[in-house]
């Protein structure tokens, strides 16, 4: 047994902080890259919250009432590593000398649903601050949705550890000023302010009190010495005790300390030390200088303790919930289905069908009456949009506000924050529980493009709703109207793009979204009216589900033309005046490249015959991409230059986006 009993409390702290100091820079040094820096000097912050203060269980994390934790600053992944193996997660002291190399647990920025452990896929910077939001978010409405008086089964904090990056990060500005708003007191980030970025000292740049900004925000500021791992406990319950306000905890430390030639240097924060720095610094550390990954026994067993701790947690939370059980078997049934992410029996049953005699209707008014409908069957879906509500039409009926002062309302108002919107809704499906929803004009996509692609890489169920979808919502001209958003969106791995033709299909869109748990959804919708398919005539919107489908087709089809959204009802029309010439044409409905080209290379067939080479693609956006659906001989109807502004029907056809310019290309192949 080791003998710890000749140390002290303060000698064991120390060796504990040393230990994960140690281990961070043999780390990076073997990996020969990475960031240092950060895990040395808030090694003290990093062992104090994980072995004193935060409520987690090393061999399950993820059951549901733990406290979660954010690293925003991601470059520092090795400080979340340490503490994940120190404390007796399944990350091994192999995996820890793995760092950053090929299909290793522990990669170069934390990634979610790879290290156990790992809350959120953090590294750009800023983001991780936005998740941290949406998990008090989802941790508030949930504990409203659940708990009912002596039985408290949601009650847990969100922790983060932010870097001045983070806080110079537009979206982490957003963020905050929301959660202040939101009163979202769940929430306590440390803000290492080692003051020292890539570029160098921050005050080259970065010269604003950020406490006061936070107090500006409404939230609950302190100032304690980083470096003095005894003053984290009771800033925590300083925290913890304050109900009305999230909290920063701003803790200056020493970016590499103790390195004698690197501590508080640029150098400390993107490099190794090299392995000279790293032999002084483990000597100044009174640590063996040629030992690396030393891992002291009594250290050891200090951090795995946190196991007996976890396991007592969860066992006193089981005990509680069998209790809740037996009072509320119902809600107790309906907490594990959305932990689990599954949703209700027979959720879509009653979803809108279209009456194709009834006047056009635009895709986005569609989409709200679908959104009402779901709504109803599935009650953790929540969200709203970016200060757009009355245009987007994501308005959950018969909900009030998620406020302040109401944690059951679904509707999240948002404000004009579209990243924020994206990374708060990034963190609501990392808590579990939620299925979050936002929603603004496909322009502004752009916005949102950090927040789409890691919900993509974190396999994350976000929905994202984007009307507008074209030049044809008018007036407001280039500035609104998107050209090349769709490739742009198309091109994110693992991100489902629909844009429906019609109502009938938009239904089918958002079953999608819904059906779609290991990654986030993006849909385009219609801000002008469009026909609703009449589908005696056509085939069921159900081919949808399949990402393309023959929607119309001709005996001896001579050419394809492909179309989605609004414009496939061009499609239709420019097939109907082929036909009076005796051309026969077939129209393939596309609203989703992505989930067409996972289909059976068989069924592809089928639908775009190889044989058929004369193709013509219709969308008002940019044709790039197209070539792969109409092949080298094949023709693209599109916009390739910025809108205008005029009436939406005058800007499509001006633009070529008509069945005359349809016809043309069809026969010009022909």
């Amino acid at each position: 047994m080791p003998e710890t009993t000749t140390m002290t409390q303060q000698q064991l702290d120390q060796l504990c902080i040393n230990t994960i100091r140690t281990l961070s820079m043999d780390a990076v040094q073997k990996a020969n890259s990475g960031h240092p820096g950060t895990p040395m000097g808030m090694a003290g912050i990093g062992y104090a919250l994980w072995t004193q203060r935060l409520k987690h269980n090393p061999g399950n994390p993820l059951w549901p009432d733990r406290d979660r934790f954010v690293l925003s600053m991601g470059h520092a992944s090795m400080l979340l590593y340490s503490l994940l193996y120190l404390t007796g997660y399944k990350v091994t002291l192999d995996d820890i000398k793995d760092f950053r190399q090929w299909e290793s647990i522990t990669p170069g920025h934390p990634e979610a649903k790879l290290t156990p452990g790992v809350e959120t896929t953090t590294g750009p910077l800023g983001q991780g601050f936005g998740n941290g939001v949406g998990m008090a978010i989802a941790e508030a409405f949930l504990a409203q949705q659940f708990n009912r008086p002596g039985h408290t089964i949601v009650d847990h904090h969100i922790y983060a550890f932010c870097s001045d990056g983070d806080i110079m990060e537009g979206v982490a500005s957003e963020a905050a000023s929301l959660a202040g708003h939101l009163k979202l007191n769940k929430l306590i980030y440390f803000y290492d302010q080692n003051q020292i970025s890539i570029d160098g000292d921050t005050a080259k740049t970065f010269t604003e009190d950020v406490g006061k900004r936070f107090e500006s925000y409404d939230w609950h500021v302190q100032h304690i010495d980083g470096m003095d791992h005894t003053q984290v406990g009771p800033a925590i319950e300083r925290a913890q005790k304050e109900t009305g306000k999230p909290s920063l905890i701003i803790s200056p430390t020493h970016i590499g300390y103790p390195s004698p030639n690197k501590q508080d240097t640029a150098s400390a924060h993107g490099s190794p030390l090299g392995e000279d720095e790293v032999r002084l610094t483990k000597e100044k550390l009174d640590w063996p200088a040629d030992e690396q990954f030393r891992i002291p026994a009594e250290a050891l067993v200090v951090f795995r303790e946190c196991q007996e701790r976890g396991n007592q947690w969860e066992r006193e939370w089981n005990e509680k919930f069998d209790a809740y059980r037996k009072e509320h078997p119902e809600l107790a049934a309906q907490f594990e289905r959305q932990m689990k992410g599954e949703l209700p029996d027979g959720w879509d049953r009653d979803l809108p069908e279209f009456d194709p005699n009834d006047d056009p209707l635009a895709t986005r008014k569609a989409g709200k009456k679908i959104l009402g409908t779901i709504a109803k069957t599935v009650p953790n879906l929540i969200g709203g949009s970016a200060d757009l509500v009355s245009s987007t039409g994501t308005e959950f009926p018969d909900s009030g506000s998620f406020s302040a002062d109401d944690r059951s309302g679904r509707n999240i108002h948002f404000g004009v924050r579209e990243h924020a919107m994206g990374s708060l809704g990034n963190g609501m499906a990392a808590h579990g529980g939620i299925i979050p929803m936002g929603s603004t004009f496909l322009i502004f996509s752009d916005y949102q493009r950090p927040t789409i692609r890691l919900a993509a890489l974190s396999h994350f169920q976000n929905i994202f709703v984007y009307t507008h979808d074209s030049v044809g919502l008018g007036e407001d001209g280039p500035t609104h109207q998107p050209i090349e958003h769709m490739a742009s969106l198309r091109a994110i791995p693992n991100l489902v793009t629909l844009r429906p033709a019609d109502p009938n299909e938009t239904t089918y869109a958002w079953k999608v979204a819904m059906e779609r748990t290991d990654g986030p959804t993006a849909m385009a919708l219609t801000r002008q009216g469009v026909p609703i398919l009449d589908r005696s005539r056509y085939a069921p919107a159900e081919g949808t589900l399949r990402g393309a489908y023959v929607l119309s087709d001709a005996d001896e089809a001579k050419a394809i033309i492909i179309a989605t959204g609004s414009e496939v009802s061009v499609a239709l029309a420019a097939q109907d005046a082929l036909a009076q010439e005796t051309i026969p044409v077939r129209v393939v409905s596309m609203p989703s490249w992505e989930l067409f080209a996972v289909q059976d290379p068989s069924y592809r067939d089928e639908v775009l015959p190889p044989s058929i080479t004369a193709r013509v693609s219709v969308e008002a956006a940019s044709t790039f991409g197209w070539e792969r659906w109409v092949g080298q001989y094949g023709k693209k109807v599109g916009i390739d230059r910025f809108g205008a502004s005029a009436p939406g029907k005058m800007v499509l056809t001006e633009l070529g986006i008509n069945t005359d310019t349809v016809v043309q290309q069809v026969k010009s192949l022909l």
